[in-house]
């Protein structure tokens, strides 16, 4: 058993859905399960839709209808010979139903809606490659990851029920690839009352893994457009260096500060069961990429260079000036954990304590407004972060030079700076 992860770029349109399955029949696509993402950036777009919709413009139908119409064109150039009516109706009434819920919807809950609508991204690219390639006889089961992988109703952040997941996984699944392999959505998770959730942007890797933890899967592969792991992004980096291997550890390491190869929490549930990742490029999908295991060699690791984009920083001060201490820090977290807002950098002095994150506006404000009472709060926009692991003082002068820096901390392997943009 192997489980398969492709991303939205691999399914971008006809061709990029061809080339996944000419990868599927080279490496024998039988006794494996393929997580597959919305296609292109229609996440992005349904992402429009919702906004649309939830500020009372109108135009939500017709952006809607343009992303159907888009998906049409992209079947178009995979049905040259008949066979398009079904995949189309297949796809219409996932279009019709974000339609119907949107106008039969009475929530304001934004996380809420948002679920509902953008989990259907990965159901229509999910029918489209399924369909096309039963029709080119790679015999497939469609599965609904919403009858397998369970959360709470903690919407857009969803926290999988990893126990009853994995006995549902285990019993579907088991069955369902004895007649072929098996396709499912990345992404989405299903509440206890049976509406969608989401468990973050980029979340299909930590779908895949879960299905190889519950699966016990010789391997995980995620395909994606570079050859494998590299120590930075090619695209800011042109010198950017492959690297063959690495461990589970350096791998949890760099998707925690904000290396975007992976989902962070992909890895925890394959280094429980010891189970292989390997990361390849679906463009040169004949060479081998890099691989993520216990015992792998990274005692020649160059620099491993992670930016953080759109950073918001936060000062809090306690009203009468007296120093931060525990019952302060205390509240503070608790109000973040209660907004599900991670922390990416924190730095306490003695009258104040500061914490970078994203920037999720609502997220923020909902912050500040809970402790305004409490705290002089003081807010800076528009920073980066970098964080810089095996570090020498050559990189940090190179990536610094002429910087603003707002907070500078340094630890044995790993120095992360707060930067102005």
């Amino acid at each position: 058993m192997q489980v398969y992860k492709f991303g939205g770029a691999s399914v971008k349109d006809a061709e990029a859905v061809k080339n996944v399955t000419t990868i599927l029949k080279e490496n024998n696509f039988n006794e494996k399960v393929v997580v597959i993402s919305a296609m292109g950036k229609t996440t992005n777009e349904l992402e429009n839709v919702i906004n649309q919709y939830y500020a009372g413009n109108a135009e939500w139908e017709k952006t809607l209808n343009a992303l159907f119409e888009k998906h049409v064109a992209i079947m178009k150039n995979l049905y040259s010979d008949g066979g398009i009516d079904h995949a189309v109706a297949d796809v219409k009434n996932l279009i019709d139903g974000i339609s119907e819920f949107l106008k039969s919807n009475h929530s304001r809950n934004y996380n809420y809606i948002y679920d509902q609508v953008v989990s259907v991204g990965e159901y229509i690219s999910t029918t489209i490659v399924s369909d096309y390639a039963n029709s080119i006889g790679l015999k497939n089961t469609l599965l609904d990851v919403k009858q397998v992988l369970f959360t709470d109703n903690a919407y857009t952040e969803g926290k999988v029920d990893f126990k009853k997941s994995e006995a549902a996984i285990k019993d579907k699944v088991t069955e369902l690839v004895k007649t072929g392999f098996v396709i499912t959505q990345g992404f989405v998770g299903c509440t206890p009352e049976g509406f969608a959730t989401t468990l973050g942007r980029e979340g299909s890797d930590y779908t895949a893994s879960i299905f190889a933890y519950s699966l016990n899967a010789e391997r995980m592969t995620v395909w994606k457009d570079v050859e494998g792991i590299m120590n930075t992004d090619p695209k800011e980096y042109p010198e950017a260096q492959f690297l063959s291997e690495i461990t589970y550890h350096e791998a949890i390491e760099m998707t925690y500060y904000g290396a975007s190869v992976i989902h962070p929490k992909t890895i925890k549930p394959i280094q429980n069961k010891n189970i292989p990742l390997e990361v390849r490029s679906f463009v040169n999908y004949g060479k081998r990429g890099s691989v993520i295991s216990a015992n792998a060699n990274t005692s020649f690791l160059p620099p491993i260079i992670i930016w953080k984009r759109g950073q918001v920083l936060l000062s809090f001060s306690a009203k009468d000036f007296s120093f931060i201490a525990e019952e302060h820090l205390s509240k503070v977290f608790a109000t973040f954990a209660e907004n599900r807002l991670r922390i990416n950098l924190m730095q306490n002095a003695a009258i104040s304590f500061s914490i970078a994150v994203d920037f999720k506006k609502e997220k923020i404000d909902n912050i500040i407004e809970q402790l305004q009472n409490d705290f002089s709060i003081t807010k800076n926009e528009g920073l980066s972060l970098l964080t810089i692991r095996h570090y020498n003082q050559g990189i940090i002068d190179k990536l610094t030079k002429d910087k603003d820096i707002l907070i500078r901390q340094l630890a044995r392997t790993t120095i992360q700076l707060l930067m102005r943009e």
